[in-house]
C-alpha cells in the first residue's frame, strides 16, 4: 500500500527546487518501484501459497521486503507484490511503528462499521481509489519465529492489513473501486497517465463515513 501522493509533495521545496537528500529519497524509491511488480502482471491476481518453512531465507526475504516498503514511501508489502506467491506481508502504518512481518495472515473478523478512504499502491502507481472497507479488524498468523499473533487492528493499521492480504488473494483495489473510478484508474494505468478520485467536501464525506482525504 503506498503513500505516494503525500510523500511526493513533501519531496518538494517551495521553489520548486529539491535539495540533495530529497533527490537521494527519490532515486532511492525509484530503485524499490523497480522491483515491484506493476498492474498488467498475472502475478497480481494469482493466490499465494501457505508459508511452510522459516528460516533464514525468510528471514532474509522479510529484510529485503521491509527495506523496499521503506524506500518505495509504502506502508505495507505482500510477497505477491515481488513476484512471490507466498502468504507473507511486511507493514509499518506509520513512521513511528515497528516495521512487522505476518506469514500466512488471515482475516478472523471484521467489523460492520464501514469506512471510505482514498488508497494507493505500489503496483498500480500514480493511481489511488477510494475504497471502502471495515473501521476494525482481526488478523492472525505467525511471526518470524513460528509463534502465533494475533492483532487487533483499527484505522489506518487495519485498513494496510485488510489490503495486502487482499493482494495475497489475488484481489486489487481495482476490484474494491466504484465502477467510474476503476473505468478512470484503468484508463490511467493504460495511457502510463495519473488519476485520483474527484474531490468531495468534508461535509459530504462525514454525510458518507468517509475518512478525511489521503493516500497512506
Amino acid at each position: 500500500m503506498s503513500e505516494e501522493r503525500t510523500e511526493d509533495r513533501r519531496l518538494r521545496t517551495d521553489g520548486g527546487e529539491r535539495s540533495e537528500r530529497e533527490i537521494e529519497l527519490i532515486e532511492r524509491r525509484e530503485s524499490a518501484l523497480a522491483q515491484v511488480v506493476k498492474f498488467g502482471d498475472p502475478v497480481l491476481k494469482s493466490r499465494a501459497s501457505p508459508v511452510l518453512k522459516i528460516g533464514e531465507d525468510l528471514r532474509a526475504e522479510v529484510d529485503r521486503m521491509i527495506a523496499i516498503m521503506r524506500d518505495g514511501l509504502g506502508v505495507g508489502l505482500a510477497a505477491t507484490q515481488l513476484g512471490i506467491l507466498r502468504r507473507l506481508l511486511v507493514f509499518q502504518p506509520s513512521h513511528d511503528a515497528q516495521p512487522t512481518a505476518l506469514i500466512n495472515p488471515e482475516v478472523d473478523w471484521r467489523s460492520d462499521d464501514l469506512v471510505i478512504a482514498e488508497e494507493g499502491c505500489l503496483s498500480l502507481p500514480r493511481v489511488s481509489m477510494d475504497v471502502e472497507r471495515p473501521l476494525h479488524a482481526t488478523f492472525s498468523g505467525l511471526d518470524l519465529d513460528a509463534e502465533p499473533v494475533i492483532l487487533e487492528a483499527s484505522g489506518l493499521e487495519a485498513r494496510v492489513l485488510q489490503h495486502e492480504i487482499d493482494h495475497l488473494d489475488g484481489v486489487l483495489i481495482l476490484d474494491h473501486a466504484p465502477r467510474d473510478q476503476r473505468k478512470g484508474a484503468l484508463r490511467a494505468l493504460r495511457e502510463g497517465g495519473s488519476y485520483s478520485p474527484p474531490f468531495e467536501d468534508e461535509e459530504e464525506a462525514e454525510e458518507g463515513h468517509r475518512e478525511p482525504k489521503s493516500t497512506p
